[in-house]
């Protein structure tokens, strides 16, 4: 399960955000393209949009499910 403790600096405030567990394996990118990005540098994903519209939102709960290794976290706000 994701930890807020190790989440990564570039998400932005709010609901979702991704850990320090990415292993970029980029499905959350597929899933939910508005809303995450990927640090080229590092090798990992991140929340660059927090969802703004229930799409966006059933989008990125449907990345946290799928994420393989846990690595995207909801906060509950």
């Amino acid at each position: 399960m994701a930890d807020v403790a190790n989440r990564y600096p570039e998400n932005l405030p709010g609901k979702y955000y991704v850990d320090n567990q990415c292993i970029d394996c980029d499905l959350c990118r597929e899933t939910a393209p508005s809303n995450f990005g990927r640090n080229d540098d590092g090798g990992y994903s991140y929340v660059y949009k927090q969802p703004s519209s229930d799409e966006e939102a059933k989008l990125c709960k449907e990345a946290m499910e799928g994420c393989p290794v846990e690595a995207i976290g909801d906060n509950g706000a």
